[in-house]
Parts: structure tokens; sequence; C-alpha cells
């Protein structure tokens, strides 16, 4: 028997929900405040027109272990750092396909696979910070919407 694609799906919106819920303690993925609630907690934000969303990121990349120089070594890393960063603003603006299957027998689960994909085109982002030590590339990038660039 097979379980359709869509009871995965399920499954992960309460998992990116709860993801999204954690944005202000989780710095990786933070997206920051535009507007606030009446309680003054920041709310899921909401692109509006007269208004700019402002996502902020934290890419990583590891440098590879066989390299011909350090410095290869640090262009490689950032180079995945950067990729990695442009990937989160992706699944922030365009959001992430999520296919899933799983096999059972016996009642019992036999085989279960989770893909996931993005597919998008990021302009406009900005590199605020890059950090290296011991072989991890940081690279925090930020990109600000505003409601013109979607009414289009």
């Amino acid at each position: 028997m097979r379980f359709s694609a869509s009871l995965a799906l399920l499954l992960s919106l309460s998992a990116l929900h709860a993801e999204v819920a954690m944005t202000t303690e989780a710095p990786a993925s933070t997206v920051r405040c535009v507007y606030s609630g009446t309680d003054g907690h920041c709310v899921e934000p909401v692109l509006k027109s007269g208004r700019e969303l402002v996502i902020t990121v934290l890419g990583q990349g590891v440098a590879p272990s066989v390299t011909a120089s350090p410095a290869q070594a640090y262009a490689l890393a950032k180079r995945s750092a950067i990729a990695d960063g442009y990937r989160q603003i992706a699944e922030r603006v365009r959001g992430v396909q999520v296919e899933g299957q799983d096999s059972v027998k016996n009642m019992m689960l036999v085989q279960s696979s989770t893909r996931t994909s993005v597919e998008a085109t990021v302009r406009g982002a900005n590199i605020l910070n890059t950090t290296f030590k011991e072989g991890l590339c940081e690279v925090e990038m930020e990109i600000a919407l505003s409601y013109t660039q979607f009414s289009r």
C-alpha cells in the first residue's frame, strides 16, 4: 500500500509551521519583523502595498578536505555558502515543493522517501557579513521585497 504525497505534505506542513514559529530563536533563518501585532509580538510577515519585507538568511558552506591551497578552500566554501543562502531565500519567497512516498508491507513501513525542491530566480540579494573559521564559511544575506516587484 502506498500513501499519497499529500500525506507527506500534511506532515511536513506542521514542521514548516514550527520552523516559522521558531524564527525569532534561530538566527540561521530569521525573517525580520516588518510590523507588530497589537500585543507587540512579531506577526507572520505579509507583503502589503506600500511596505517592504526584509528577509535575512545565514548560508553555510564547508571547505573541501583536499584543495590546492587554503585560498581555494576559502573560495569554494564561500561559493557554497552563497548558494545555500540563495536557496534559503528562494524557499522563503516561493515555498518548497515536497514529494513523499511510503511503502508498507505487512503493516510495517518498508521504505520512506521525501524529496524537496524549490525553483526561483533571486535578484537583489546582498551579502551583509562573511565569516570563515575551522573550514566553515557563513554568509549572512538579505533581500528586501516590495509589493511593486510582484504586482507587475
